[in-house]
């Protein structure tokens, strides 16, 4: 004879449905009861089965039925009375069922396409090294994985920071100088946030590079635009133009986007005059590793002897940009302040990420990979310009950086830049970009990189990221249904 199931409501079991076999059945049991108190059901104060009989009728653990209560108590859907059992709430609170979720439509970033700014090219070497090194660190974990670190980063990483500059770059530093930043981004807004406040006037070069445009005009600076020439940014136009600027903003080594280096005499009229203004210059040498003809300049805090140029870089592009990893030279009288807006932020650097970079700086791995790269690079540029020069675009080859500039064919720009009746178009070279990406070439329009009304249009181009075939065929394809006429 089969065994009787006794419940407190004989038609208790027909209500409830059975459980999913699988997943979390706690939270499916405690989900159905609840669903009956809220229908109804089950009525307020109607006595709920014992834990052993759920427990045996769902083949649940019995810990997982008692758990299944103490939710419905804990929400107030029941109660628990010592010595009687557990109850239907006399009192069940009315919960609003949140609406259904609905299909996420928010834009996600495209794939970034051949051409793009900004991309560093994979190199398997060096991602073999670096995950030994990773892996080798995480193995056997520094003690300082586990505290906080020092806002600057630690000190090793500094050291060979330090180091490196101090051999390619020329900068006059040590270790306790450099602050590790999570890149060239962060570095200048460590900068706005310490020395400058909303309203003071700024310095950019003109073109500017947008990113760092855009963290000044957020922190309220009002923007001087100082035209750029052959020569780099022109100060004697700057001291015309806003004499009494707090700041300037300048990419010496490698003018982004014209790709310009700034001269001898302007370099020593840009400190003397930072000097007598008791103003700042934050020196932003992003791709400086990645020069094709001689080796690489001088940087501009090389020669400032009065303390008046912060230097900021990153291993974003000659390493990864998720690296996350950049780099900041403050002069002495500066340091202390920048630590504490850091503090402030971001107190720390990761320091996993941060021990490995320092021995693949310190055992030569980095200068490695730096000839490497620049083997793939000089190929990528070589194949690039010969695409482009074939398209019809005017090109030339630039001897150092990750980028060069497309002039527009004759007649393009002239008619763009003349012609009132274009402005719908936002300008040429922005119609000939956004045709670019459609074609799947990644290309960035010059004339938005401009504070006032943009002197010149074309296209900047990118030549890192991708294999140098893939970079001119995406170029080729889209150049060959782009007959380059004046009557375009």
């Amino acid at each position: 004879m089969a065994k009787i199931i006794r419940t407190n409501f004989p038609d208790w079991s027909a209500s409830v449905p059975v459980l999913p076999k699988t997943g979390p059945r706690r939270q499916a049991l405690y989900g159905e009861l609840r669903r009956m108190i809220e229908a109804g059901t089950l009525p307020p104060g109607a006595k709920l089965p014992t834990t052993r009989d759920l427990a045996r009728r769902f083949s649940l653990s019995r810990g997982a039925a008692v758990a299944a209560y103490d939710m419905l108590v804990a929400d107030g859907f029941a109660e628990a009375r010592i010595g009687a059992g557990t109850y239907v709430a006399s009192v069940v609170p009315v919960i609003e069922t949140p609406p259904p979720l609905r299909r996420n439509t928010v834009q996600r970033e495209p794939p970034p396409l051949p051409g793009v700014l900004g991309s560093s090219t994979a190199d398997q070497r060096t991602l073999q090294i670096f995950r030994g090194l990773l892996n080798r660190h995480l193995a056997k974990p520094s003690i300082r994985h586990f505290h906080y670190n020092e806002p600057a980063g630690g000190q090793d990483l500094r050291d060979e920071i330090a180091a490196y500059l101090r051999a390619a770059r020329g900068v006059q530093c040590t270790g306790d100088q450099v602050i590790v930043t999570a890149g060239t981004q962060h570095g200048i807004d460590l900068v706005i946030r310490t020395l400058l406040k909303s309203g003071d006037p700024v310095w950019v070069e003109e073109p500017c590079y947008p990113a760092a445009r855009a963290a000044f005009q957020a922190a309220g600076m009002r923007l001087i635009g100082v035209p750029v020439d052959a020569e780099g940014i022109d100060p004697a136009a700057g001291i015309r133009l806003g004499p009494q600027a707090r700041a300037a903003y300048v990419t010496p080594s490698h003018q982004f986007p014209f790709g310009v280096t700034l001269s001898m005499p302007r370099r020593l009229a840009l400190i003397a005059w930072a000097e007598q203004q008791d103003a700042y210059i934050i020196e932003d040498d992003y791709d400086s590793e990645f020069r094709y003809a001689g080796p690489p300049l001088t940087s501009l805090q090389g020669i400032d002897g009065q303390g008046r140029v912060i230097y900021v870089g990153t291993f974003s592009k000659a390493l990864m940009p998720g690296l996350r990893i950049g780099y900041l030279v403050a002069p002495w009288a500066l340091r202390d302040a920048l630590l504490d807006t850091r503090r402030l932020s971001d107190r720390f650097p990761p320091t996993l990420a941060e021990e490995a970079l320092a021995e693949f700086l310190r055992d030569g791995h980095f200068a490695a990979h730096i000839k490497r790269a620049r083997r793939r690079l000089r190929l990528a540029r070589d194949m690039l310009v010969s695409a482009l020069a074939d398209g019809g675009l005017e090109v030339s080859t630039p001897e150092q950086g990750l980028h060069l500039v497309a002039g527009l064919p004759p007649g393009l720009s002239d008619l763009a830049l003349s012609d009132p009746a274009l402005t719908d178009l936002a300008l040429t070279d922005l119609a000939l970009a956004a045709d670019a990406a459609r074609s799947g070439f990644g290309v960035r329009a010059l004339s938005p990189m401009y504070l006032g009304p943009p002197a010149r249009q074309g296209l900047i181009i990118g030549f890192s990221g991708f294999p140098a075939e893939e970079i001119a065929r995406a170029a080729r394809r889209w150049l060959e249904t782009k007959p380059f006429r004046p009557e375009f």
